[in-house]
């Protein structure tokens, strides 16, 4: 009867022996599509994708509110949050240009458009069941982008080649209305981070990237309370002093 060390030691030997014809399989050498593609100078492409946004607020607490109803000052404590990831869509194009063999430097003007759910629970005004009162605003962003990337990718091996990338991402935002009760600044910069993988197609390259971007600065309008004519809603303005956006991209590049 063959023992059990003599089973595990053929189990251990059949798995080796398939993971090593895996692995050379895998190495071995196929048809390059385009291969002089990334010895361009300088080159164009079109983007399209998906994004997550998310804005970090920050709560003041118990605030001192002047209503100006004939009510005096009242003392409010609200809450803000965007309690979720919420998606959004981007198009734009880029130019790149070509340091050396491991180095790109990309230039790609985009827009992103999406809008962010927040939701302001009023903690002193309680409702019927005793719950805090809440009040829900719909941000809707659309940004125009210009971002700044350095490319680092590893030797092609066939018709892929992994890359990491880094870079700014300065934002211009044209949205926002005077009776939001939050309101952001006119514009943003992002760092921004990843990692990605050029496909070589017959006829042209495909890059799918997955990056994460972070505000540098706080975005927060702390003008807007002045533009509010409904002083029902500084209760809600005034409960966050500090925002910070947040982005999980998912682009891919037709180059």
């Amino acid at each position: 009867m063959v023992s059990h060390n003599v089973l595990m030691r053929k189990l251990i030997y059949t798995i080796l022996l398939s993971c090593c014809s895996v692995l050379l399989y895998a190495q071995e050498r196929t048809v390059q599509n385009r291969p002089y593609t990334d010895l361009r100078p300088f080159h164009f492409g079109v983007m399209v994708g998906a994004h997550l946004q998310d804005l970090e607020l920050l709560n003041v607490g118990l605030q001192t509110i002047d209503f100006e109803d004939g009510n005096g000052v009242q003392e409010k404590l609200v809450s803000a949050d965007q309690d979720r990831w919420d998606a959004g869509f981007t198009v734009g194009v880029l130019g790149e240009l070509r340091l050396n063999q491991t180095f790109q430097f990309r230039v790609a003007p985009a827009m992103y458009f999406g809008t962010r759910h927040l939701t302001f629970r009023n903690l002193t005004d309680l409702n019927a069941n005793g719950q805090p009162t809440e009040e829900r605003q719909d941000l809707k962003t659309a940004y125009v982008s210009c971002a700044f990337d350095l490319i680092a990718a590893a030797p092609r091996f066939n018709n892929h080649r992994p890359y990491l990338m880094m870079g700014v991402n300065p934002m211009l935002n044209l949205s926002g209305k005077s009776d939001d009760f939050i309101k952001l600044k006119g514009g943003d910069v992002f760092l921004e981070f990843g990692v990605g993988c050029d496909f070589y197609l017959p006829y042209f390259k495909l890059r799918p990237e997955l990056k994460f971007m972070y505000g540098l600065g706080d975005c927060l309008d702390k003008t807007h309370a002045k533009e509010l004519k409904n002083k029902q809603m500084l209760m809600y303005t005034n409960s966050v002093s500090e925002a910070h956006s947040k982005m999980i991209a998912l682009t891919f590049y037709f180059e």
